[in-house]
């Protein structure tokens, strides 16, 4: 985690992490004001924190009340020696709590992060550098030695090599990348979390049997998300890069619909229209690219090859974003390689949902298939040894597809983890099931899995799909583990090199029936390339390109970002916009309009329901705001700091509207209740004399929106690089 620190007045300094400030300052007796923490203060304070961290966790996976705990910190100094020093940590314990889980709290206060770290010994390296902000020397794990050469199925290149390359290529991008977490809770399980350490939005996790292979896969996956804008999917990219030459791809083309809001020819082809406008629903408007919001310009369109006949397609940007995700993306040591990668996430992910939609029976692999990988067996050991049943599982389909399934039981809470994997050769399948299944996750992470169920109504809800697809915590059939098995077993294998690899997949997409679309992404200095297979690879339904469209956010987007300058006129006809359109007033607002605000804000926890209500009483619409309120107030789960203002607002609006009654009368008890300073802003809220209480004012130039204008900075780095790539062809 990137830390810059800020000299402010006199001794005190301001250290600014992700959407945090922390001030520390020195006591009156070193010369400081005394006006917060000394940085040794934190320092202590952090370990008795993260002891209570584990308490926490341990006893709400466990349903155990945390009311009775009580947590302290001593730490003893040697008087010959003030840097060696003892931290006395105690905790006390009710009785109601066994004697097991009395164990079971220590030894998971012995698991505290920064006691670890200390005991190990952080290293501390020193420097100056010209400048900061171009300084982007990834901060990863250590070099390897020099020849070391790691070879793996699947990769061309040794990881070391690979994993040079790839943080060259981000260093040369300007881009800082951070290791904020490693796991490897059983053998041969590796995962990372790595991310761009001036803009921690964009992050990936990665995977592997080791360490080097988990990072190669974080870094890859970090590069392919860059290449295919991934990061910025549906965030608003500000009229800077809006009205640029390209948004996007300096190969981009930009159509006009027709005067009457057709498709404009030059779009799709034949094949991709059967598809995505089948009654001819979808109008030129439901395609403007969400990033710019340019209507004017039209719509932007990415050139993709069709793979029967190379002929190139434009695909409009706002297809992709909303029906793909990150589906079919890759990066890799070459074309071929990344190609491979491709196929297999396409095939991970569609056969998973036939399986799930289609409540297949999967045949076990025997253990005696197993025992031939014994990495993998000692991973599936370990779990197994900390109480999780786990079931190895063929998802072939009767050797049709290169895919396998690594299945966790967790008898503690009922639920089911259904991990899938994909690659040509069996064994890298099977592994990549088993590392996804612990990918980033910890024991007690495993307690969230949902249950499984015979209700296949809630299998197969589309929702269901997605919450698979983005972490494989969606439900699963219980029909998923009967004994009567759909398919017989097969050692399936469909590997060979990286270009036989690729023709076999396509080879199993043209029997189905399905055309292939791909586009190849260079400019970053990177091989990564993009596959989409239509009626295949979508991730949500082609509904949503008419129904729940990202660019939506085009109707709210300006108006809300200029909010505190609108007139009476304009904010009446956006509550009558936002009413209308019947979206879910529990929707926040970062969502709705492509923003990333400041979490720990009130334009972070915004909700169309609370926006609804500001704007209600700025405009004196006191009967519709109370009627909002009250939902607020039944539904909220916003801060208590917020939901007290809301709960004083209905107090002085049920008094306001009320003949009978006096606001003065009641203002001695509201201040008691409520505090003053807090009813000043409820009384000058009710009265329209204070408008939008606790939302900054911001504007459609984005100013004080730190956290986004962070994304967009980082944005910038990529479409530097590709508009000079674009001048140097």
């Amino acid at each position: 985690m990137e830390i810059k620190v800020n000299f402010l007045d006199n001794l005190r300094l301001e250290a600014k992490f992700d959407d945090f400030s922390v001030i520390a300052d020195q006591p009156i007796r070193y010369k400081g004001d005394g006006s917060a923490p000394g940085p040794f203060d934190y320092f202590l304070a952090s370990s008795a924190l993260c002891a209570a961290y584990f308490v926490k966790v341990y006893c709400n996976a466990r349903d155990i009340s945390t009311d009775n705990i009580r947590l302290s910190q001593n730490n003893i100094v040697d008087p010959e020696d003030r840097y060696n020093q003892v931290f006395q940590i105690q905790v006390e314990l009710p009785e109601s709590i066994s004697e097991k889980d009395k164990q079971g709290i220590l030894r998971s206060i012995d698991r505290c992060t920064v006691k670890k770290v200390i005991q190990t010994g952080p290293t501390f390296n020193v420097e100056t550098v010209d400048n900061l902000e171009e300084d982007a020397q990834a901060m990863l794990m250590a070099q390897p030695a020099d020849g070391a050469s790691t070879y793996i199925l699947g990769k061309d290149l040794p990881l070391e090599k690979t994993i040079a390359n790839m943080t060259a290529l981000l260093a040369d991008l300007g881009m800082k990348i951070e290791i904020s977490s490693w796991r490897n809770i059983v053998p041969n399980v590796w995962s990372l979390h790595i991310r761009d350490a001036a803009s921690p939005m964009c992050f990936t996790n990665g995977k592997g049997s080791t360490k080097e292979s988990a990072l190669c896969s974080a870094l890859g996956e970090f590069i392919e998300r860059l290449n295919c804008n991934f990061f910025y999917n549906d965030q608003f990219f500000g009229p800077e890069i809006a009205n640029s030459d390209f948004v996007h791809y300096p190969n981009e083309k930009w159509f006009k619909p027709g005067e009457n809001d057709e498709l404009p020819s030059g779009i799709l082809d034949d094949y991709c229209l059967d598809i995505y406008n089948p009654d001819n629903e979808l109008q030129g408007s439901n395609l403007i690219d969400t990033n710019s919001g340019m209507s004017e310009r039209g719509i932007c369109a990415i050139p993709y090859v069709r793979n029967s006949d190379g002929e190139t397609v434009y695909f409009p940007s706002n297809l992709i974003e909303n029906l793909f995700l990150s589906n079919g993306m890759s990066a890799g040591n070459n074309l071929a390689e990344a190609k491979v990668q491709c196929l297999s996430e396409i095939f991970e992910r569609a056969v998973k949902k036939q399986i799930i939609a289609e409540e297949i029976v999967l045949p076990d692999v025997p253990k005696e298939v197993i025992a031939k990988y014994p990495g993998i067996l000692a991973g599936i050991e370990g779990l197994e040894a900390q109480g999780f049943p786990v079931v190895v599982k063929d998802a072939s389909l009767g050797g049709q597809f290169p895919v396998m399934c690594v299945t966790l039981m967790n008898p503690r809470t009922g639920g089911v983890f259904a991990s899938f994997g994909a690659h040509p050769s069996f064994e890298v399948a099977l592994e990549r099931s088993l590392t996804e299944l612990l990918q980033g996750r910890s024991f007690e992470g495993l307690n969230d899995v949902p249950k499984p169920t015979f209700n296949t109504m809630a299998v197969t809800e589309p929702e269901n799909f997605v919450d698979h697809f983005i972490d494989s915590t969606g439900v699963v059939s219980w029909r998923f583990f009967s004994a009567k098995y759909d398919y017989e077993f097969v050692e399936w294998d469909f590997s060979g090199t990286n270009e036989e690899e690729n023709e076999s997949l396509m080879g199993i997409l043209k029997d189905l029936g399905k055309e292939v679309y791909i586009a190849e992404f260079n400019q970053l200095g990177a091989t990564a390339c993009r596959m989409l297979v239509p009626d295949y690879s979508e991730v949500y339904p082609v509904e949503d390109l008419i129904w729940d469209n990202t660019n939506k956010s085009l109707d709210y987007r300006e108006d809300i970002l200029n909010l505190h300058s609108l007139t009476d006129e304009q904010l009446e006809a956006l509550v009558e916009r936002l009413e209308e359109s019947q979206q879910d007033n529990y929707i926040d607002i970062k969502t709705l309009i492509g923003i990333e605000f400041d979490e720990n804000t009130v334009w972070g926890q915004l909700t169309i329901l609370e926006l609804k209500i500001l704007i209600y009483l700025a405009l004196g619409g006191l009967e519709e705001a109370l009627e909002l309120v009250g939902e607020f107030l039944q539904y909220n789960d916003n801060t208590v700091e917020r939901g007290l203002f809301y709960q004083a607002v209905h107090a002085v609006l049920e008094v306001t509207l009320d003949e009978n009654l006096e606001l003065e009368d009641y203002m001695h008890s509201f201040n008691r209740m409520f505090g003053e300073e807090n009813m000043k802003q409820v009384v000058g809220s009710v009265f329209s004399e204070v408008k939008f209480y606790g939302l900054t004012p911001t504007s459609i130039n984005l100013e004080g929106l730190d956290k986004h204008l962070r994304l967009i900075e980082s944005y910038k780095k990529l479409h530097a690089a590709r508009a000079l790539a674009a001048n140097n062809q």
